[in-house]
């Protein structure tokens, strides 16, 4: 490709054409100029391990040709020991960039303005390090159309935010035979979705490809069932199409006004999206609310409300119906100040951070008061939750630490500190515990989610301040589901998130036909769906959620 690649002739307009071809010139350079850099640091790489290699070689030729017994003796610990790595020399031997360069002509843009000669489309998504999620990896069923979430990424990781990259998809019998191809359709944020079909049922292979290249799990096994077959709902049928990743790559936060469509009554949701209904206005009495925190569900059927200015906790049905509500105002032991967080303990207790209280409190299942823990040594608790050993995991969020504590009040340890290296916190607000027992803090002002393990030991981090697939502005509430993947509340973002258990994007909920208004504590209701708490808009929300 030369400088002249991009001339396009236009009678009485040489100036204009001359400036737009420089201008996608230099775009070409700088395109390459990258992409070059990349290559040459792994051909360096390549040359080294070659050069390393010859080294090695001639000289275990002349120490076994014209040495001595000896002579070999004395430098068999030396030749071993440089053979053995050689041996397990890991080489890259793919190119880590890829080949596509195109050029894309806008002719409607050019008959408007000489300008619009068109963009350089590339992208750094690379095969290895791009990843496919959904349960139609694994099952679909015959003759319905079935979906996956592919997640593009860079060689190193990160996850790609533009679309663009070609991918294909197809399908094959046990045989080999090519029975189809998957539809994929590019979000232009660095996610697409492919939809296949299956014409009967069997085992399958679905093979995804980058630039020709499988991605990383390709090519995937699939069992295809008759709907009697296989233990699915219709909603559960109806949401194998719809990706979560096909909402809008940003969903800004809208301040909806008290309309007759925010009551405290169960609301269906007109508008195709994974919201299911909302409960809720802003108010005093029963199904009413004024700045909700925190959300619990139990293994029967309840949610819990932390009402924070109402100074009550408020119970509903996994359906929307109340139930109860329980808390008086009050500095004393028993009453509540401004509940924050609210979790279930397996004993059936539940337990009440108390954030101007600056203590946790902890009720019976029927909300008469027991105890309170972590007096004189809390300074503002926001979030709360149980892990598998039954200990209360309180998040400090004046103090910027964690405690853990036993449920009779003994505290077993405590991590975290003011500050923004991994093991510091800057006002954290709630916390989950996944299967391995580990802990998962939203770090609000350092936007990001990290782990840490049962001891407080830092494990990972991810997110950054942004609007992009996987960045936070301020995240708050925070789930993890039965496979390990992370559920967050993107509270400046007005959004939820779900990452992989390692903290890479997968998808978003889609809330965009009644946008959440400054998100704070979710849960998982027992039958599956996302419920949060919409502070903004003084209401809980009840969305879909596809495991």
């Amino acid at each position: 490709m030369n400088k002249s690649s991009f001339v396009l002739v236009m009678p009485n307009n040489s100036q204009s054409v001359e400036f737009g071809m420089e201008t996608k010139y230099q775009s070409w350079h700088d395109i390459t100029c990258v992409s070059l850099q990349v290559l040459q640091a792994q051909l360096e790489s390549l040359l080294q391990g070659q050069e390393g290699i010859r080294s090695s070689c001639s000289f275990t030729e002349q120490a076994l040709n014209h040495g001595s017994e000896a002579e070999v003796l004395l430098v068999k610990k030396q030749i071993s020991a440089s053979l053995d790595e050689l041996a397990n020399q890991e080489l890259p031997l793919w190119p880590e960039e890829n080949s596509q360069l195109d050029f894309l002509v806008e002719t409607d843009g050019l008959r408007k303005s000489i300008h619009n000669l068109g963009a350089l489309i590339t992208t750094s998504a690379v095969a290895a390090e791009t990843v496919a999620t959904g349960e139609g990896l694994r099952v679909c069923i015959v003759g319905q159309p079935t979906s996956v979430t592919i997640t593009t990424k860079d060689r190193d990781g990160r996850l790609c935010r533009t679309g663009n990259a070609l991918l294909v998809a197809d399908l094959s019998a046990s045989d080999g035979t090519v029975v189809g191809e998957g539809e994929v359709t590019d979000h232009k944020n660095g996610s697409y979705e492919c939809v296949y079909r299956v014409p009967c049922e069997g085992r399958f292979t679905l093979s995804i490809k980058l630039y020709e290249q499988h991605i990383r799990g390709s090519p995937f096994s699939i069992r295809a069932c008759k709907l009697t077959d296989i233990s699915l709902t219709a909603d559960f049928s109806k949401n194998r199409l719809k990706s979560p990743g096909s909402s809008h790559a940003e969903q800004c936060a809208v301040k909806r006004p008290a309309s007759t469509y925010s009551t405290g009554k169960r609301k269906e949701n007109p508008t195709e999206d994974d919201l299911m209904f909302r409960i809720g206005t802003k108010g005093r009495n029963k199904g009413e609310f004024t700045n909700l925190q925190g959300v619990a569900a139990s293994s029967v059927g309840k949610v819990l409300i932390a009402d924070s200015n109402n100074q009550c906790v408020q119970i509903f049905s996994n359906d929307g119906q109340f139930k109860s509500r329980f808390g008086a105002r009050g500095r004393s032991p028993g009453q509540l100040q401004r509940p924050t967080g609210v979790a279930l303990h397996p004993s059936g207790d539940i337990i009440i951070a108390d954030y101007d209280n600056r203590w946790v409190s902890i009720f019976s299942s029927d909300g008469k008061f027991k105890t309170k823990i972590g007096s004189g040594k809390l300074m503002g608790p926001k979030g709360v939750s149980v892990d598998r050993n039954g200990h209360i995991i309180v998040v400090d969020n004046k103090s910027c630490c964690v405690f853990i504590f036993q449920l009779n009040g003994k505290l077993v340890s405590k991590f975290g500190s003011r500050g923004n290296s991994d093991k510091q916190f800057a006002g954290p607000h709630f916390a989950a515990v996944n299967q391995n027992n580990e802990i998962i803090v939203t770090d609000f002002h350092n936007h990001s989610v990290k782990v840490f393990s049962p001891e407080g030991e830092f494990l990972l981090k991810f997110g950054s301040n942004g609007e992009g697939n996987g960045q936070f502005n301020a995240p708050t509430g925070v789930a993890v589901d039965a496979n390990g993947n992370i559920i967050v509340a993107d509270w400046g973002n007005s959004r939820i998130q779900v990452f992989d258990s390692s903290g890479s994007f997968l998808s978003y909920i889609n809330t965009s036909a009644d946008p959440l208004y400054g998100p704070q504590g979710l849960a998982l209701t027992s039958d599956g769906h996302i419920v949060v708490a919409d502070s903004g808009n003084h209401c809980f929300k009840v969305y879909r959620y596809l495991q």
